[in-house]
């Protein structure tokens, strides 16, 4: 056993093996428990639900010992970590060194269902930048021909194919087998191999491909706003650069307050120092709102990052011609963290679309927000015209095309019984009774003022983006006359036309004509 220990530490840290000279308490489980169950999580997936921790050896494989009191809160704080993965400590063995220390491998296994893991990622940036075509590459396995091909998988739309522009949101999506392997669908349009994609992926990426094109920016919102995203994919040609469109959708990405990754299309059309200028302007850009930017060359990179998303942001090249770039892409979103799930709170799904569906009846579609939803449950839906809301029963549930008896944090279609698809609009909730919720009119926010020609003034009407809710507001300055470009304060926003549920604490952006405003609720009033 000794010898295979060595052996272990020989090969160095790779695949499911991870080396750590000690781990306290004091230190790792309140300042560093959610890098190390990140790492855990990754050290899982590279051994197949198994993970190999070698105690006593540091980084570089220096074998240094530890005495029985670090040992044991050594593997307290592992199993603390575990438990936030779903995982245990199955076994232990020992390497007795001749100082009277010891270097210990431990073995951490996955428990319980195997579920599949979501990731939904919001997609954006200027109109002609590539996202589409990313996209259809990233979930067919296939390179663009140079004039947009792999984009009619997203494009759907008569006019859409016709001017090679998105114009509604489209959903694009992949998965990863256990061990990293991508999981594509040949023909991304056929809803059979969308469902054994789903059936075969251990991990899913669902992609929501928004609109570049200025004059629909209230679809790119709902994309963003309106969806329960895990991260957000900003999208830069390399022949165009940085533009105002980007910087928008920037702004919009870290309102909701989401991972960015940043990716540098179509650089088989520039030349090195052009690729550098873009770069350099992405960085420029980053830096202004205090995010540091890091270069992906290798997958070494991507380790570097995973536990950093939070203030640094990935930027990655790629050529959807000659595929440059496009492995390192899928081995990113297969080793980024799935984030922590809400299952313990009431179900709730804002709605995005309604439909009636010929032998199956109303079906409304979202991105579960929080909680569980179950086939068979009872649900509420509203509020209504009145502030009413609705019970309904779950029928069905499926995540694009696959069906399900039970679904938390993905983009589900959801079949009721108990409402027609004209009583129900975008912007509704769909919720669990123990939420009891209630409708709401007016509410104090934080805002800040991102562009704007002159003056906010009391009784300015933008339009509301909370969630899926687009409504028109009006507006009224609480702790200053007025507000212009720059400015950051406290207003009252009052909903021109319906009641919605809103809570505490939701993100929101606001716009009318050139003018763009972000900001959070911060009180309910009535």
């Amino acid at each position: 056993m000794q010898a295979k220990i060595i052996d272990i530490i020989k090969k160095g840290e790779k695949g499911n093996i991870e080396f750590k000279e000690f781990l306290t308490k004091r230190y790792h489980l309140k300042c560093k428990k959610a890098k190390l169950a990140c790492q855990m999580k990754y050290r899982l997936i590279m051994g197949n639900g198994k993970a190999i921790y070698i105690i006593g050896v540091k980084d570089n494989g220096e074998i240094r010992g530890v005495d029985r009191k670090k040992y044991e809160e050594t593997v307290g704080v592992l199993r603390e970590v575990a438990k936030d993965v779903k995982a245990k400590v199955i076994k232990e063995n020992f390497y007795e060194l001749k100082d009277g220390k010891f270097v210990a491998k431990v073995v951490i296994e996955q428990i319980g269902e195997d579920r599949k893991e979501h990731l939904i990622i919001g997609v954006a940036g200027h109109v002609d930048h590539g996202k589409s075509t990313l996209v259809g590459c990233l979930i067919s396995g296939k390179l663009d021909d140079g004039s947009g091909k792999t984009r009619l998988y997203l494009d759907v739309l008569k006019h859409e194919i016709e001017r090679g522009l998105s114009a509604d949101i489209s959903f694009g999506v992949y998965g990863f087998s256990k061990n990293g392997k991508a999981i594509f669908a040949n023909n991304p349009l056929k809803k059979e191999e969308i469902i054994e994609v789903i059936e075969k992926s251990h991990k899913i990426i669902t992609f929501v491909d928004t609109v570049g094109h200025e004059p629909w920016l209230r679809t790119t919102i709902r994309g963003i706003i309106g969806q329960e995203l895990d991260y957000g994919m900003l999208i830069v040609a390399a022949d165009d650069g940085v533009t105002r469109a980007t910087k928008e959708h920037l702004a919009i990405m870290l309102t909701k307050d989401i991972p960015i990754i940043i990716v540098i299309t179509k650089i088989d059309k520039v030349s090195k120092e052009r690729l550098r200028e873009v770069e350099d302007q992405i960085s420029s850009t980053l830096k202004l709102v205090g995010k540091i930017p890091f270069k992906i060359l290798n997958e070494k990179d991507i380790n570097l990052v995973l536990d950093k998303l939070e203030f640094v942001v990935p930027i990655l090249r790629v050529s959807c011609v000659s595929g440059e770039g496009l492995s390192l892409i899928n081995k990113l979103l297969f080793m980024l963290p799935t984030r922590d799930g809400q299952e313990g709170k009431p179900f709730l799904m804002y709605i995005d679309k309604v439909y009636k569906v010929p032998g199956v009846g109303t079906v409304i579609s979202g991105s579960v927000k929080q909680g569980v939803v179950r086939k068979g449950q009872n649900l509420l839906i509203g509020p209504d015209a009145q502030g009413e809301f609705k019970k309904v029963k779950v029928l069905s549930i499926e995540v694009h095309h696959y069906p399900i008896n039970e679904a938390k944090h993905a983009i589900v279609g959801i079949a009721i019984k108990g409402m027609k698809a004209s009583e129900i609009r975008r912007g509704m909730v769909a919720c669990s009774e123990t939420l009891k919720p209630k409708a709401y009119k007016s509410f104090v926010a934080d805002l800040l003022v991102l562009s704007h020609p002159t003056k906010i003034a009391k009784g300015y009407e933008p339009v509301v983006h909370i969630d899926t809710i687009a409504e028109a507001v009006i507006l009224e300055p609480l702790d200053k006359e007025y507000l212009k470009a720059g400015d950051k304060g406290k207003v009252k926003l009052t909903f021109k036309y319906n009641k919605y549920y809103i809570f505490e604490g939701q993100k929101l952006v606001i716009r009318e004509g050139k003018s763009r405003g972000v900001g959070k609720i911060e009180k309910i009033l009535a």
